[in-house]
């Protein structure tokens, strides 16, 4: 059986998790296993690099970034491969290039276009437990890429799809996937089986238990994940196709506090005019989120749309540059805000999923922003500071619990 393990930065994080994780690797080994691991960079390593930048610049190249935070990882695969030899079993520890792990050129943020699988192969057939490194890549430049936060996730799913691995495993600090972050939600109960769409909803509006793009990559080749803790021996969470097993109208609530609104208003109201707005971000690799177009007065109409608060410089700086092209008398920035989202495929046919979330936002107090709903989700615009008591609120009205 080929089995790919992925550990996250906290399971390696020290000396001691990195022989822990290692004697859970020689379990599988042993057991007649072919082993790929694709490691994070240890605990706090891709912060601690990024601060450091911060004192030398304000405004870094993006290349530049890649080179030096890929470095974590290789930190990483380097001292587990190390330890593994130092155990008595036969290992070898491979980055990007070596892979071959190619990606587009968009730095900071590449997608992975495919994986040169022969060097891995060739390893494996050696016997040897074949270490990875996570979240990296290399472009038609040979340039090093990374693949946005979280990307060691989709570098494990992306390798057990290309290698048609039995087994995709996901480590983590948690024992799985919860009806919500168990660290806000004290009552917040694991879920035994998620479907590919409710897991991509949840891990796109903020459930940080796995990457979005992994959970994308596993649904397009069929990569059944499962979600457990590397400090634990708990069963996990099972991510793959069909049906919500447990028929619940809502599974997960997930929340996210790096949002920001910006608001246009008093734009034209002519053909064209939301296309050329959202063009411009786009061309800035500018991602957003809620979107909502009002009526204005006098032919004129208003766009208010979230981003990361990440992006917002770089959106203001889009913004401005095309103001008097776009015909837009006030331009609005928010900060402080958070995106609360409930999640459950059985919510297609509940008609009072959306009445009961809105009753409990009422009871609790909390103003909502703004409004947007798809089949199997709807997500709310509250202030920061009303993020976790909506979380709680949300939890207990729909009994998540039980």
């Amino acid at each position: 059986m080929l089995i790919v393990q992925k550990y996250g930065g906290s399971s390696v994080a020290n000396t001691e998790r990195i022989f822990n994780v290692a004697n859970r690797i020689i379990e599988y080994y042993k057991q007649g296993h072919d082993v790929i691991v694709v490691l994070s960079a240890q605990g706090d390593t891709t912060d601690d690099l990024i601060e450091k930048v911060k004192e030398i610049s304000k405004s870094p190249s993006k290349r530049e970034m890649d080179m030096l935070l890929s470095t974590g990882e290789q930190q990483s695969v380097a001292l587990m491969a190390i330890a593994l030899t130092e155990m008595g079993y036969p290992c070898i520890s491979l980055n990007a290039a070596q892979v071959g792990m190619i990606t587009t050129a968009d730095y900071g943020n590449a997608r992975i276009k495919k994986i040169k699988t022969e060097r891995i192969k060739r390893e494996i057939e050696r016997k040897n437990i074949v270490l990875v490194t996570g979240f990296q890549g290399i472009n038609n430049f040979d340039d090093i890429t990374t693949l946005g936060r979280g990307g060691s996730d989709t570098t494990a799913v992306a390798i057990a799809a290309a290698l048609h691995a039995d087994k995709c495993e996901i480590y983590t600090d948690v024992d799985g996937v919860y009806t919500a972050d168990p660290r806000v939600v004290k009552n917040a109960r694991k879920i035994k089986e998620i479907t590919y769409h409710e897991m991509l909803e949840l891990a796109s509006l903020g459930a940080k238990v796995l990457h979005n793009r992994s959970v994308e990559l596993a649904k397009k080749y069929n990569v059944e994940l499962v979600v457990r803790s590397s400090l634990t021996k708990a069963e996990g969470t099972i991510v793959k196709g069909g049906f919500n097993m447990e028929k619940m109208s809502v599974s997960g609530i997930a929340g996210d506090d790096k949002v920001a609104r910006v608001a246009l208003i008093g734009i034209d109201d002519t053909p064209g005019k939301a296309f050329e707005v959202f063009n411009a971000l786009a061309k800035g690799n500018i991602n957003v989120d809620l979107i909502i177009q009002s009526i204005g007065h006098e032919g004129k109409k208003d766009i208010s749309f979230t981003i990361d608060t990440d992006a917002l410089e770089d959106t203001k700086k889009i913004i401005n540059n095309n103001i008097d092209r776009l015909g837009v008398k006030v331009v609005d920035f928010e900060q402080d805000l958070a995106k609360v989202s409930i999640v459950g495929a059985g919510m297609a046919t509940d008609a009072g999923v959306a009445s009961s979330m809105f009753e409990a936002m009422f009871d609790a107090h909390i103003n909502i922003h703004m409004i947007s709903t798809s089949d199997i989700k709807i997500s709310i615009l509250v202030n920061k500071a009303d993020m976790k008591k909506a979380m709680c609120a949300l939890h207990d009205k729909f009994a998540l619990q039980y």
